[in-house]
């Protein structure tokens, strides 16, 4: 049995223009590309792929598993996530698989995760610069983790006065997620924290939308959204989200004393 290669490739946020060199170049030499229909078709007539094996979310185990039987038996093999592929993606599902299998990293398959721009980043600068201190992300969704865990992660982030990302914030069928957030956070943080509500970073349909804690309504945001909570120091100019680093501008020059 001959050793192939196995990469897994952040994709972006999904413009083509923001699909990194080398995952381009990862993807046009895979013999086959594994990964979720519609990550797939971001890539029709950007990159040429050889061979591609789609299918459709919550399926992430079984592409995985595919993917690492492909590599093992010799294929150079790539699979695909949005975003950055060890953030929230399949990179750590397919670490998992392979050391089920007991892998050999001198023995193969070879393994390489090729970053791509997280959705946070993307979010960020569309709405910009919110990112300038300290972060947490954290995802509303409680498919693989317990609401009470989110709860209580939610719960020390705002406390810490973290500026916050908030993935998969709200479906048709889970709402109530993001309302206990926000009263979470309304709990530590001023009412007129500024809130960017990102949706389709990059991709049509693109919106953003500046509001504040206890203004911005549920019902604007679905899970092609984004969130970016300000802290305490986050401030609006112009329409634009900033979070000061603490720079003194007037003692560089920059300003006016």
């Amino acid at each position: 049995m001959k050793s192939g290669e196995l990469y897994v490739v952040g994709l972006g946020p999904g413009h083509p223009d923001l699909l990194a060199p080398r995952a381009r170049s990862v993807l046009e030499a895979a013999d086959v590309v594994v990964g979720y229909r519609g990550y797939l078709a971001q890539l029709e007539g950007v990159v040429p792929l050889r061979g591609a094996v789609a299918s459709e979310l919550t399926q992430e185990v079984e592409r995985a598993r595919l993917a690492v039987d492909r590599a093992w038996g010799g294929e150079r093999v790539a699979v695909v996530s949005s975003g950055d592929a060890g953030v929230y993606g399949m990179a750590g599902l397919v670490l998992e698989v392979l050391a089920a299998r007991d892998w050999d990293p001198e023995a193969g398959p070879g393994f390489e995760v090729v970053p791509g721009i997280t959705a946070i980043t993307a979010a960020a600068a569309l709405a910009g610069a919110p990112l300038m201190h300290d972060f947490a992300v954290v995802s509303l969704s409680d498919r693989l983790t317990p609401w009470p865990v989110i709860r209580r992660r939610l719960q020390a982030v705002a406390e810490a006065d973290f500026v916050i990302g908030l993935y998969n914030p709200r479906s048709p069928r889970r709402t109530a997620p993001l309302e206990e957030a926000r009263r979470i956070l309304l709990a530590v943080r001023r009412p007129d924290t500024p809130v960017a509500l990102v949706r389709n970073a990059y991709r049509p349909g693109q919106a953003v939308s500046i509001r504040t804690l206890d203004s911005f309504m549920p019902e604007e945001v679905d899970m092609f959204t984004t969130v970016i909570v300000g802290n305490a120091a986050t401030r609006v100019y112009r329409g634009r989200l900033v979070t000061p680093r603490g720079y003194r501008l007037a003692e560089a020059g920059a300003v006016d004393p």
